[in-house]
Order: structure tokens, then C-alpha cells, then sequence
């Protein structure tokens, strides 16, 4: 034992804090993916697999089960469609869905979520019961307090059974007090696992920022906690050398796509056209230079 003066006295030991591996492997979930609805998105995810003696690479169908995702780029990218087509498609198949909306009261969410459900050809009609909306936008208090936010949630998830939260946006939780995003998104983060929730947190990035870094408001605080990020650009063909690069014609938008990092599987590290249609459906479509 160190030799310490005796008016010392060791910190008590927390011990259920400690683990060894195999009791830690005994809580831990099997990584298995969660279809998005997303066309083009499902198979970037992947993980490895032991056959005949060799190693090969298997898509997971979607995003790792109980994973925190950050999906972030500037207005007008396709965040919001994106997680409401996650949103949809997880309430289709019979999951419930905490939809937590910071930005827009909920009457006007859901009228967009029913959209999204008829452009992806389903009658919301028979799941609409299936997305259980938490309304921060309108209420200051869920929007300013953390803990009675992450408590509202928490009834939410017992009295519905939900196993998907999406939040939009979460920057609206720190907008006036960027110092202290990395602990906001920590504290909700954490909320995330200990509950075992698939989530999806909707990051605005400030104008002029690099379009593909996973910057945003709040520097690197939602990237570097969560298990990984989705960027959303758009790039505005303006020389005929971008014209050249992308394909395309001058005049137009190109829409990107690329997953910066996720620690919970492998993914496809390529950045990837995106197409949002004109009824609002976001797709991702093959990598740039593959063509």
C-alpha cells in the first residue's frame, strides 16, 4: 500500500462500478442492425464475420441497435426528413417512438410525420399511436431544465414501452449556453444507454463551417460523445470545375451524405451523393468517384 501521511483517508470504493470483462460481456447487447427507411443507408453499416476460417464483412441492415447518432449539417440539408423517415418506418413496423421537438410545437410535427408517411406509401392512420410526441418547443421548462426534460422522458419510455427517441434539435437545448454543451449532451447521452434507446439527435451546424466536418453549434460536444455522426451538405455547383467534379450542371445543388465515424460497427467512410425528392424523401445514392 502507498505510503501516505496518516491524516489520509482513501476514497471509499464505488464497487459496482467495477467490472471484469466477462461480466461485462454479459450485459453487453448484440450488435444487430435497426432498418431506417432510408434507401441507400442501411447497407454503409457493417460488421465481421468468421466463416470457413476467414473473416468477411456483413451488412447490418441499418444502424447498430442502441446506438446515439448525431445527425448534423447546415439549413435546408434533409436532417429533419431524414429522422422523420426513421421515425415512420419505425412506427410502422409496430416500435414505439419518442419524438422529442425543440424547434416546432407538436401539432405541426406530427402533420409533417403523416406527410412523411404517405410519401413513403403507408396510411399513418393505422400507426400514428406509435409516435408519442414531447412538446420542448412549447414548453420552456422541458427546454431550459435538463433533468425535468430527461424525467419526462423517462415516463414516457415506461408508460409506452418506446425503444427509439429522436430529438429535434438538440442544439435547441444549449443555444443560449454553448459552454455548456458537452455536459448537456453527455447527461442526455448517457440517458440513451442506461435506457437502451436507439436515438437519432438532429445538430444544427453554424453557417460557413466546413459542410462535411461534424462540427455544429457547440464545437465537437454532440460528435465526440455519441457513438457516431451523420453529415448532410449541400454544395452549390458555381465554376465549371465543380461542375466537372460533381457531374453536374451550373446552377444546381448537389446534396451530400457521409457517416463520420461510428464506434458501434463498422460503416462505409466514403462520401456519398444524396437526393432529396420532390415529395420529400431522402435517399443516398452511390459514392462520389464511383462513376
Amino acid at each position: 500500500m502507498a505510503d501516505y501521511p496518516s491524516s489520509y483517508q482513501e476514497p471509499e470504493v464505488i464497487k459496482e462500478s467495477i467490472f471484469i470483462g466477462s461480466e461485462a460481456l454479459k450485459k453487453a447487447p448484440e450488435i444487430v442492425g435497426v432498418p431506417t427507411g432510408i434507401e441507400g443507408l442501411d447497407d454503409l453499416f457493417f460488421t465481421v464475420k468468421e466463416k470457413n476460417g476467414k473473416l468477411q464483412q456483413v451488412s447490418l441492415g441499418g444502424i447498430p441497435k442502441y446506438s446515439v447518432f448525431n445527425v448534423t449539417g447546415v439549413s435546408d440539408t434533409g436532417k429533419s426528413l431524414l429522422v422523420e423517415q426513421f421515425a415512420v418506418e419505425q412506427a410502422r413496423k409496430g416500435s414505439k417512438v419518442a419524438f422529442i421537438t425543440v424547434e416546432t410545437p407538436a401539432n405541426f410535427v406530427i402533420a409533417s410525420i403523416k406527410y412523411r408517411a404517405l410519401a413513403m406509401g403507408y396510411d399513418f392512420d393505422e400507426f400514428e399511436d406509435n409516435i408519442i410526441l414531447i412538446d420542448a418547443a412549447s414548453n420552456s421548462r422541458l427546454r431550459e431544465n435538463i433533468p425535468d426534460l430527461l424525467a419526462t422522458l423517462a415516463y414516457a419510455i415506461k408508460e409506452y414501452k418506446i425503444s427509439f427517441t429522436i430529438i429535434d434539435s438538440i442544439t435547441g437545448l444549449f443555444e443560449n449556453k454553448e459552454m455548456m454543451a458537452r455536459s448537456i449532451v453527455r447527461r442526455i447521452f448517457n440517458f440513451m444507454k442506461k435506457w437502451y434507446q436507439t436515438a437519432l439527435f438532429v445538430s444544427q451546424k453554424r453557417s460557413g463551417h466546413e459542410e462535411l466536418s461534424a462540427e455544429a453549434a457547440g464545437g465537437y460536444a454532440v460528435g465526440h460523445i455519441v457513438d457516431g455522426t451523420m453529415v448532410l451538405a449541400k454544395e452549390l455547383i458555381a465554376s465549371q470545375y465543380a461542375a466537372r467534379m460533381y457531374k453536374a450542371k451550373l446552377g444546381e445543388i448537389v446534396r451530400l451524405f457521409r457517416i463520420d465515424g461510428c464506434r458501434m460497427s463498422g460503416h462505409d467512410t466514403k462520401t456519398h451523393y444524396m437526393e432529396i425528392t420532390e415529395t420529400g424523401i431522402v435517399r443516398v445514392l452511390g459514392a462520389l468517384g464511383d462513376q
